[in-house]
């Protein structure tokens, strides 16, 4: 043979550049085709998959990031935003000063506060990376519950 043989597979094992088959090809021995051809494929779609992955965890890390923010940001605020309320009766700058403290202890900056009443509103923020969630927090008395007049008897003309 002078192209060379085939070992069954439809690989041509000695083949030479200036024959045919091999011209052109690097070191010119050998052309592969059937189903060893795809040889070294799976690694480099594992290369890919683990690309994939990466970047999907790194999603979900930020993502993570963001919700943990947002969640410190609710509970400094809502905690100053109670502090606030509790110190009311004794005016605006000293409930404001409490929520100062409250927040500031829960790692937040206070943006906003203001007192009408028995009604505190906050507003904090949390500065976590790139993320700067700002949470308002309003607490006070609860209001009043508008009740019926009496217990309810069985009605007219029942036995």
């Amino acid at each position: 043979m002078t192209a060379g043989a085939e070992d069954g597979g439809g690989t041509r094992i000695g083949t030479r550049a200036g024959n045919p088959g091999g011209a052109g090809l690097p070191g010119g021995d050998r052309v592969r085709r059937g189903p060893r051809a795809d040889r070294g494929a799976a690694t480099v779609w594992a290369a890919f998959a683990a690309c994939a992955l990466c970047v999907v965890f790194g999603a979900v890390l930020a993502l993570g990031q963001a919700v943990a923010a947002r969640h410190r940001a609710g509970g400094a605020a809502d905690l100053a935003a109670l502090a606030a309320a509790d110190r009311a009766l004794w005016g605006e700058a000293e409930a404001c000063a409490v929520a100062f403290r409250v927040a500031s202890a829960q790692g937040a900056e206070l943006v906003g506060c203001a007192v009408r009443g028995e009604l505190a509103e906050v507003t904090a923020r949390v500065v976590r990376g790139p993320y700067r969630p700002e949470v308002r927090s309003r607490a006070g008395p609860p209001e009043t519950p508008v009740r019926p007049a009496g217990p309810q008897g069985p009605p007219a003309g029942s036995p």
